[in-house]
Formats: C-alpha cells, sequence, structure tokens
C-alpha cells in the first residue's frame, strides 16, 4: 500500500533542462549533448557533482566546468549552464501533487546548488520563484542535496527523505527525470516513475496511486 509520494522538482515540475542544454549548444556552436556529456564524466566527483554537495561555491564551480569542458574541447563556464536550469513550470503536475497530499505524505528530494537561483527549486525570476515556493508549500519533507552534502543517486539521501516521513520504501512512489536516480529507489523497493513528458508522468501516477485525476 502506498503511503507516500516523493518528488524530484526540476524536470518533473518544470520542462527538463536538457532541453535548455541544446538550445545553447546549437546556439553555441558545440556538439550535441555535449553539457550532459561534461556532467556525466566522472559523476560522482565531477563539478557538478561537489557544487551540489556544497563543496564549492559558485565561482569554484564556474572555473571547475571550464576546465571540464575545455578537456572536451569547448571552453563553457559553469555560470553560463546554470542560467539554463529554470525550465517552464509545469501546472498539471502541480495539481497531480495537491491531489497526493490529501492521501499520502508527500515529499521532495531535489539536487540543488546553493545561490545558483531563487530557493532551493534555482528559480531564475521573481515570477518562477513564485510558482516554485507554492509547491515548495506543499511538501512534508524537502531534501536538498545543498543541504545535506549528499546527493542523488547516492542511497543515503533516499534514506533521509523516507525516515522523516516516517515511512518504508516499499511504501513509497518516486518521480524522477533522470533514469540514473531512479535506480537506486527502486532498489531500495520504492515504485518509480520516469517523468518524461507530463501527460506520461500523470497516467503512471494514477496508476501507481489507484488515485484519478481528471484535469
Amino acid at each position: 500500500m502506498i503511503q507516500a509520494v516523493l518528488w524530484d522538482f526540476g524536470g518533473v515540475f518544470t520542462t527538463s533542462p536538457f532541453e535548455a542544454f541544446a538550445r545553447f549548444e546549437k546556439a553555441h556552436g558545440l556538439p550535441d549533448n555535449f553539457i550532459r556529456t561534461i556532467n556525466s564524466t566522472n559523476p560522482d566527483d565531477n563539478a557538478w557533482a561537489r557544487f551540489e554537495s556544497s563543496a564549492i561555491n559558485a565561482d569554484e564551480f564556474d572555473a571547475a566546468f571550464r576546465r571540464e569542458a575545455e578537456a572536451h574541447g569547448h571552453s563553457v563556464g559553469g555560470k553560463a549552464v546554470l542560467e539554463l536550469l529554470s525550465g517552464e513550470f509545469r501546472p498539471r503536475m502541480a495539481a497531480a501533487l495537491a491531489e497526493c497530499k490529501k492521501h499520502f505524505s508527500v515529499g521532495c528530494i531535489t539536487n540543488n546548488m546553493k545561490k545558483a537561483g531563487e530557493g532551493p527549486t534555482m528559480a531564475a525570476s521573481d515570477q518562477r520563484a513564485e510558482q516554485a515556493a507554492k509547491v515548495m508549500a506543499m511538501f512534508d519533507v524537502i531534501v536538498e542535496s545543498s543541504v545535506e552534502g549528499v546527493r542523488k543517486p547516492q542511497p543515503r539521501i533516499y534514506e533521509i527523505a523516507c525516515a522523516r516521513l516516517g515511512v518504508e520504501p516499499a511504501h513509497t512512489v518516486f518521480l524522477d527525470d533522470l533514469g540514473i536516480n531512479l535506480k537506486p529507489a527502486r532498489a531500495m523497493g520504492m515504485t518509480t516513475i520516469k517523468v518524461v513528458t507530463e501527460q506520461q508522468a500523470i497516467q503512471d501516477l494514477a496508476a501507481a496511486t489507484g488515485l484519478v485525476f481528471d484535469f
């Protein structure tokens, strides 16, 4: 029986930053998936991983990311990439969260970076920060990589979320847009949903929880 639903934020309540990465790469003559390639190289100790766990600050991230990019043949600063992280808001996903909250405990597990935007969702504008704040206010628990010093896909961050909600992983649904983040959650016994589109995710969430989302 499901007792809790855990959510990623970026790529779930907003469109995927990968879309913005692709536009940036095209505009700057970079190879396809250049940014994702950098972020997936040495993923446990690269600039991205260290910034999300608060091991380095924004200026250090900017320089470290540029060094990694240059090792792949192109010079791109980390701060330019941070500006791409705030996607378009998905109101139907927020409505699904509100419905889930009526029936289950709800929590957020987010890999984020201190001072990369407005608040834990890294929103890049006041309007998006306001939208995000309304979503974040619904969660019973928010677990941030920049606060905890651990990040997805490290199993510890999922354990923290479950412990704070007082639920077992086997009674939990977890939504994320990255398969690498879903794998350890699934190994712990969670029901996992990979968010590809808003409609698909809501349909999968309905199937997992037995709820009806009529919006």
